[in-house]
Parts: structure tokens; sequence; C-alpha cells
């Protein structure tokens, strides 16, 4: 009996859901090890690659409101994890950086997720992940709003 083309598609997403959740709960395990949020991390991390962003590019990539960027924001101060600057006497555009003490915290998260990936990899030879890989590619960029890297 064939199976209807909506069944194929639900069990894809099902697969994908299933590596994005291994993935999401090895990345939260690490995290919250060190008294973070997924979230808070996330942001750490892309403060360590764009130092000086702004609370709406903050927003922006995590897909949250500016409202909850800076109530997190603010946690992450009190802790020492960032800073917001003032930048030319503009008080109404602060410039956010990661600490030293927030980069130091969050080293290593990369590494941890690196050895996850390859779990998650393992049974596949180079060639089907060079195959999977590029449907995906094809695949997210035909996502509306496909998110810059």
């Amino acid at each position: 009996m064939d199976t209807p083309r909506g069944a194929a598609r639900n069990r894809s997403f099902e697969l994908f859901h299933s590596i994005l959740w291994t993935h999401r709960k090895a990345a939260e395990t690490w995290v919250r090890a060190r008294g973070l949020t997924h979230e808070q991390a996330m942001v750490i991390g892309y403060l360590e690659h764009r130092p000086g962003a702004i609370q709406r590019d903050i927003a922006e990539m995590s897909r949250t409101t500016a409202a909850n960027i800076s109530l997190m924001l603010k946690g992450l101060e009190r802790r020492g994890y960032v800073e917001r600057r003032v930048e030319n006497s503009n008080e109404r555009q602060k410039r956010v950086y990661a600490t030293a003490a927030g980069i130091e915290l969050i080293a290593g998260l990369n590494a941890a997720l690196a050895e996850v990936d390859e779990t998650i990899f393992a049974p596949l030879t180079e060639d089907e992940k060079n195959m999977l890989e590029a449907l995906l590619t094809k695949i997210n960029d035909r996502l509306p709003q496909h998110p810059q890297h």
C-alpha cells in the first residue's frame, strides 16, 4: 500500500524534529550546567562574533521581542557577562558587548555541540553527509525570511 504524500512529509518533519530535539537537549544540558538558558548562551555567542550589536539586531537574531532581549540583557549584565555602552553620546542606542567573563563562560559550547553532531551524523558516510547538506541547503534557500549566518 502506498503512503500518502502528506504522511511522508509528516515523517520527514518528525525525523527533523527528533534530530533537532537531541541537539537542543545536549546544548541545554551544557548551558544549564553553567547557570544559563539556551537563549542566554546564544546571545553571548552572538555578541562574541558581533561585538557592539544593538538590541534590535539581537532581537531579530533570536526571533524575540526587544522587550524580552532588554530583560535578558539586564540579567546578563548584572551577572557580568555582557555590558551595554553608550557610544557617540547617543543614549537611545546602546551597543552591547560580551565581556571576557561571558565569553569564557560559553567557551567550549561549540566543541560540545560538535561532539553531539558527530554522534548524530555518525551513521552517514561522507557522501551521504554532503548529500544531506545539499538537500537541506536547497530547502533552506527557499524558506521565507531565510536566516543569515
